[in-house]
């Protein structure tokens, strides 16, 4: 049986493999581009320690959105604390200065009546989480994280 099809196939697959992972890289190759999707609070804390980390095994060179929506919007939300009653915006501040960006779905505070005011200002507002998440991985060559 022929299987030359099936190489080629393979082949092209690998290829464009190739391709994705270059083109998320960025310009040069060396800078990582990753969405943290966050949709649950209650995983907040081990995101934010997943993306200190990431931060520190690419010394820096990796640029992070994390974009919440559901349940995932209230740890940026002003006096947002863990189950221990550790406060989340001394983390959020910590890793906005080291340029992780933060992103809230808009659909999400409208839906459950949060007002805007009270995101934290390290945060930015969008009109859809989920968009945001497809519009990253699709327009500008982002892998995807979920915690």
């Amino acid at each position: 049986m022929n299987y030359s099809w099936l190489k080629r196939v393979v082949l092209s697959f690998a290829v464009m493999l190739f391709g994705l992972s270059a083109y998320a890289a960025g310009p040069g190759g060396d800078v990582e581009k990753v969405v943290y999707h966050v949709n649950d609070s209650k995983v907040a804390r081990a995101a934010l320690n997943n993306i200190r980390n990431h931060l520190e095994a690419t010394a820096g060179k990796a640029k992070i959105v994390v974009v919440t929506h559901g349940d995932g919007v209230n740890f940026l939300l002003e006096d947002a604390q863990d189950k221990n009653g550790n406060p989340y915006n001394i983390a959020v501040e910590e890793l906005a200065d080291r340029g992780v960006e933060f992103r809230v779905c808009n659909n999400t505070l409208k839906a459950n009546k949060i007002d805007p005011k009270t995101v934290l200002p390290s945060a930015t507002i969008v009109p859809s989480g989920v968009a945001e998440i497809g519009r990253l991985q699709a327009r500008e060559g982002f892998v995807y994280l979920k915690p």
